[in-house]
């Protein structure tokens, strides 16, 4: 963990981000916006990282703060397929409840 973007992304094979203001959360946007400056995955921070790195966002994405829009649909990004997943994990977990 770290609080350097640079260093941290230097080498990495794998760039996540979330999103910066939650739902629920608009009340703190201002403030969160503030606290976040600097901690966004755009590309320059993408260069940084191992050139076949890949970028991952839980989504949704706030495009412009936490990511960029050039990022996000860029070919190294995996957030889409990421979302498909989290429906089949959401799914199964569905089925398994309702299980006799």
């Amino acid at each position: 963990m770290t609080h350097d973007v640079a260093g941290g992304a230097k080498g990495s094979d794998i760039l996540y981000t979330d999103v910066w203001v939650s739902m629920g959360e608009e009340a703190q946007r201002q403030q969160r916006i503030k606290d976040f400056q600097g901690f966004q995955i755009n590309s320059d921070v993408l260069k940084l990282a191992e050139p076949d790195a890949i970028v991952m966002h839980c989504l949704p994405a706030e495009r412009g703060l936490e990511i960029t829009d050039e990022v996000i649909e860029g070919k190294q990004s995996v957030a889409w397929q990421q979302g498909v997943n989290k429906i089949y994990g959401a799914a199964s977990s569905i089925e398994w409840a309702m299980r006799d």
